[in-house]
């Protein structure tokens, strides 16, 4: 299962939450829930998804307030689940950067044939090709890094940091999501270490980041040609 996508469904209805996490489940998808937008972000520091789908009337932060934060830090898929179909609910979502719009109630086929369309769509600037860093050449699938023509030889924890940070290009990752995704032993200093072993393979000067820079506060993003 660890090769499949993974999907993070937010919504308060106890109910559809258990019902979506089953019928995914039995579709060949890893599925994990969450109740609102605050638990949501809580999952998303410690895991990668593939895709988001989201309800829209949500206690606290609404589905599209959440949809329009995570559009600054993240090119996560997002799916919004509503019970409004009028046209203008639709269009609101789209314009704060959902991938695709369903109204309650749905045929859980459908759900299920929307999401395979939208990682259809997404996969090839999240899982799969050739990551371009001036010089080098990240193969994602491979997960071998050239220089040229000759390969650069990376340790597995900085193979997982790159590969990390090139599914999620231009999104800030934080310490903790990173150690967690990168199965890095030690504390935050630890991955301030490797970014720095990493930059000495992928920078044309390390000390001037072009691609891997620091967010301050925040974590690490990856800028790709």
């Amino acid at each position: 299962m660890d090769d499949h996508p993974h999907i993070l469904v937010v919504d308060d209805d106890t109910r559809l939450r258990e019902l979506l996490s089953e019928y995914l489940g039995e579709n060949g998808f890893r599925v994990t829930t969450a109740s609102d937008a605050e638990e949501a972000r809580s999952r998303m520091r410690g895991l990668l998804f593939d895709l988001l789908v989201v309800d829209v009337m949500m206690p606290g932060e609404s589905g599209l307030e959440f949809t329009e934060s995570q559009r600054s830090v993240s090119r996560v898929p997002i799916l919004l689940l509503t019970a409004m179909g009028e046209p203008e609910d639709r269009v609101s979502g789209l314009e704060q950067g959902a991938d695709d719009y369903m109204t309650k109630p749905f045929e859980p086929r459908e759900l299920v044939l929307r999401i395979e369309s939208i990682l259809r769509r997404a996969a090839p600037a999240v899982t799969e090709g050739i990551v371009i860093l001036g010089e080098c050449r990240f193969d994602m699938a491979r997960r071998e890094l050239r220089h040229d023509d000759a390969i650069v030889r990376l340790t597995t924890i900085e193979a997982n940091l790159l590969s990390a940070l090139a599914r999620n290009p231009g999104a800030t990752l934080s310490r903790d999501k990173l150690i967690a995704q990168c199965r890095i032993d030690g504390g935050e200093r630890t991955v301030d270490v490797q970014v720095t072993r990493l930059r000495r393979k992928i920078e044309p000067d390390p000390r001037e980041p072009r691609y891997l820079h620091t967010i301050r506060g925040q974590g690490y993003v990856l800028h790709p040609d």
